[in-house]
């Protein structure tokens, strides 16, 4: 197996990077930035990333002839999403260069090993309990009481793969669920806030959190993210600190994405993790010293982490299917903020097609007037 510790990957080496979507898109250009070649491998032809890379491999994720080619043209590898065939993930630990490793990416791929790992930790989730065949969903409700969410440990994401059960109506649909695929069933926390913690660990052993943000969530899709959160310095503190031990117990390289529940009452629930940049952490592209991408091309190459410090508050909003030509439009709106449009090619609702960072919260209540984000059939 290839080292992961001590090496510094130089200016002009190639990142190889798996998946073409946004988050691939811009590691690429911090990548670039920073005097990195990048290569891609996606299925989609002209991804995101790919518009912005030097090199496309054309091919699904668990060929292994594309993982070998990406392999063997790369000097480093690393990931934009967490559901990476095993079988592939492991090969690259023992062929390539792939400082994060596969553990964590494994324990984040499955939500049961996820909220295991986060309690070896000493850090808090929400009262859970496996589902281990249908039958045992009324007693694990007599258990955890009414609500509950219950949600499928592989595959999940933006709500998919999850049911709230608030009465016994919906537990035929949360057994219907359980009889397809396994299952995690947990409390339902009364949380005031949703919030994230950004950290980095280079393979060096620096580490840096970026300024918490407050995340506001529509349809089960990220909307809103508020940065500095709105909460007591004590629950920053206490968030951050629970941020900084899973890094450390983890033995992190990369980024790791904290995503939080905090209750009336001032307790922190970690609801689950994601081992690379995250949506929530786009604010950071303008609103802070350096981006979460770049600060992941740092960590993982081996070079010094840049300053998190924030330059200015802000609120980024996400654009969700025909939202982004609707914004495209809407000159007005776009003087108070930055746009981004991911280069897809295919509007699909629901799909995230983009985002606008604005520079001040002094922009909430129009954003939160204006018709674009209204609860519309054509845009949801």
């Amino acid at each position: 197996m290839i080292s992961l510790f001590n090496q510094t990957i130089s200016p002009g080496a190639t990142i190889g990077i798996i998946g073409g979507g946004q988050l691939g898109r811009y590691m690429a250009i911090a990548a670039r930035h920073l005097g990195y070649k990048v290569a891609v491998l996606d299925p989609t032809p002209d991804s995101p990333c790919a518009q912005v890379s030097d090199y496309e491999i054309i091919a699904p994720f668990d060929d292994q002839e594309a993982i070998e080619r990406l392999a063997s043209m790369s000097d480093v590898i690393t990931y934009e999403f967490e559901n990476i065939d095993a079988k592939r993930l492991n090969w690259l630990e023992e062929n390539v260069y792939l400082p994060q490793g596969s553990d964590l990416l494994t324990k984040t791929q499955d939500r049961e090993l996820e909220k295991k790992a986060i309690q070896e930790a000493g850090v808090s989730v929400a009262p859970y309990e496996i589902v281990k065949k249908p039958e045992d969903i009324e007693d694990i409700l007599e258990k955890l009481e009414f609500p509950a969410v219950i949600k499928t440990c592989l595959g999940g994401y933006d709500g998919k793969g999850q049911i709230v059960i608030r009465s016994t109506e919906d537990v035929p649909h949360a057994k219907k669920l359980s009889s397809d695929t396994r299952c995690v069933v947990e409390k339902w926390i009364p949380f005031e806030k949703e919030i994230s913690v950004i950290v980095t660990r280079s393979t060096t052993g620096e580490v840096t959190t970026f300024p918490i943000a407050e995340n506001i969530h529509q349809e089960n899709i990220l909307h809103q993210s508020i940065v500095p959160a709105r909460i007591a310095k004590d629950i920053k503190e206490k968030a951050k600190a629970m941020a900084l031990k899973l890094a450390d117990h983890f033995q992190l390289v990369g980024t790791l994405a904290v995503e939080m529940f905090v209750t009336k009452e001032g307790d922190v629930f970690v609801n689950e993790l994601a081992p690379r940049p995250h949506n929530s952490g786009h604010y950071t592209l303008d609103l802070c010293k350096v981006s979460q991408f770049e600060q992941h091309i740092r960590s993982i190459c081996g070079l010094p982490l840049g300053q998190t410090d924030l330059l200015s508050e802000g609120v980024m909003v996400n654009l969700i299917g025909d939202q982004i030509h609707l914004i495209e439009k809407d000159r007005g709106l776009l003087v108070d903020g930055k746009l981004y449009d991911y280069g897809k090619k295919e509007v699909k609702p629901k799909r995230k097609m983009g985002h606008v960072t604005f520079y001040s919260r002094e922009h909430m209540e129009k954003i939160e007037k204006h018709p674009i984000w209204k609860k519309d059939e054509a845009l949801i």
